[in-house]
């Protein structure tokens, strides 16, 4: 029982080791989206002064390559985060 239990662990913590980062990155369907949705935040954050201000970094790029090469190397949760990140800054500097 214990050399199964011991067996196991071990497969399992290989599994991860082994298994590409990619294999748990978001698909390109899902990332097209992703980067179509930013650009659209972007785009809205950049056109007001009061947004443009903070609007720094990657996160506001308007390059639409930017936001879906990022994304097919992150696992979907990780571009939801980024698109809620820029939902909860808007309102905030729209006045």
């Amino acid at each position: 029982m214990l050399k199964t239990t011991i067996c196991t662990a071990v497969f399992a913590l290989a599994m991860t080791l082994i298994v590409p980062l990619a294999a748990r990155a978001a698909d390109p369907a899902f990332c097209a989206g992703h980067a179509d949705a930013s650009i659209n935040q972007v785009r809205g954050g950049l056109s007001n002064p009061n947004c443009a201000r903070g609007a720094v970094g990657a996160r506001w790029s308007p390059e639409r390559h930017v936001h879906f090469d990022w994304c097919l190397s992150q696992p979907a949760v990780n571009a939801a985060a980024e698109r809620q990140a820029r939902t909860d800054f808007l309102p905030g500097c729209r006045g």
